[in-house]
This record gives structure tokens, C-alpha cells and sequence, in this order.
């Protein structure tokens, strides 16, 4: 299950159109809008400063936030869209989607591989290759998985591990329709070398063996 929802806060912002969201940029905000629900769309600001850290940090897009507005009861929202300057690449607005606990969202869920120190395959030098470090799930707003666990306990060199060997929260389903990899367990490079050399000395051998047999086979 997921962790604590993070806090999002922002302010009302007084006025609408053009003018007021210029206005707000000249006081180091950046307008937005929350939309959706059974409530009439809401202009709202939040500092830039705020936002745009938030944006470094990564996945923003795609976490699911409690939003908080002064005299206002929390809301979980989900950001659907941030817009930019075209030059600068510094966001200029954005719009939060209000979500009821019952509400299907699309987001990309962290992978985690645990107890490596249990798998055969890694004792004999093996190396985990991790396909996909997250993966995009349909889920539900009440239950949403903080991650997605992929026990590697008894995992032997060649073994792969796929989306439908891991266990999903009730109601989480792969926007891929298909059964894909998350990641391997592959031989150590320098057992790979070895083979591939002994894979082209098995293939010189053949190829002086072969003039030798037509020789024997004319007489």
C-alpha cells in the first residue's frame, strides 16, 4: 500500500483570465486550475520557486497529492498537465485533476528487487539486469502500491522475471496488455567471455576437421 500522500499547497487566486494570471507570474506564483470531481473548477497559485522543485524532484506528473487551500476541506489531486515557456522551459501553469478514493488513475509505480542475497544465481556471480525500474499500473486512488516487489529468493543465472510473477494490490492492473520483463538474472560477463571463446574455438576446430573428412570421404 502506499505511503503518506504528500501535501500540495496552494493558494485561491483571485481573478481570472490573462490579466490575473500575469499578474500572478509578476508575484512569483504560477496560476493554475483544479477541475473535476462534483465541484465547479477552482483558480488556484502556487509558488514557483515551490513548483519548480517539485518538478526536479521527479515524477510529478504522476503522484497522486493532498491538496490543501486554506478554509477548504483536502482533496487528492493529480496533476494532468504542466505548461511551459517555450524558450525558457520554466512552467507557466498547470492543471489538478480531483480525484474521488474510487477514481481509476494511470501511474508509474517504483520497482524494488528484494532478497538478492537469496538467489543461487547471484551466489554464483550472476548479475541482476533490471529491465524496467518502474512500471505504469491502473489502480484505484484508495490503494495505490507504494511499489512493486520482485522477490528474487531462489532465483537461479537464466531465470527472468515478468509482470505476472508479481503480486498486484486488489483492483491493479498493467496498462501493457501483455505479459513483459522487469528484469534477469544473466551469467557474469567473464563466464559469457568464456563461452563465446570456446564457441569460436569449438567453430575452428570444425571448420580444419571439415577439409580432413572430404580428403578421407574422396578416398
Amino acid at each position: 500500500m502506499a505511503g503518506q500522500i504528500p501535501d500540495l499547497n496552494v493558494e485561491i487566486r483571485t481573478g481570472t483570465g490573462k490579466g490575473a494570471a500575469r499578474q500572478a507570474r509578476r508575484d512569483g506564483m504560477v496560476p493554475g486550475v483544479v477541475y473535476g470531481g462534483d465541484a465547479e473548477p477552482q483558480a488556484i497559485q502556487i509558488p514557483f520557486n515551490v513548483l519548480l522543485k517539485k518538478l526536479k524532484d521527479g515524477q510529478f506528473l504522476s503522484t497522486l497529492f493532498n491538496l490543501k487551500i486554506e478554509g477548504q476541506e483536502d482533496v487528492r489531486v493529480i496533476c494532468r498537465n504542466v505548461q511551459r515557456h517555450v524558450v525558457k522551459d520554466l512552467p507557466t501553469h498547470l492543471d489538478l485533476l480531483r480525484l474521488k478514493r474510487t477514481s481509476k488513475i494511470s501511474l508509474f509505480i517504483p520497482v524494488e528487487f528484494i532478497n538478492e542475497e537469496e538467489a543461487p544465481g547471484i551466489k554464483k556471480g550472476g548479475v541482476l539486469t533490471v529491465v524496467r525500474n518502474e512500471v505504469e499500473l491502473n489502480v484505484t486512488a484508495g490503494n495505490i502500491p507504494e511499489k512493486i516487489i520482485v522477490d528474487m529468493a531462489g532465483a537461479n543465472v537464466g531465470d527472468t522475471f515478468t509482470i505476472s510473477g508479481v503480486e498486484l494490490p486488489e483492483g491493479a492492473k498493467p496498462t501493457i496488455d501483455r505479459d513483459f520483463v522487469i528484469g534477469n538474472l544473466s551469467a557474469p560477463s567473464a563466464l559469457r567471455s568464456e563461452d563465446d571463446d570456446a564457441d569460436g574455438e569449438a567453430t575452428e576446430a570444425e571448420a580444419a576437421e571439415a577439409p580432413a573428412e572430404e580428403a578421407a570421404a574422396e578416398e
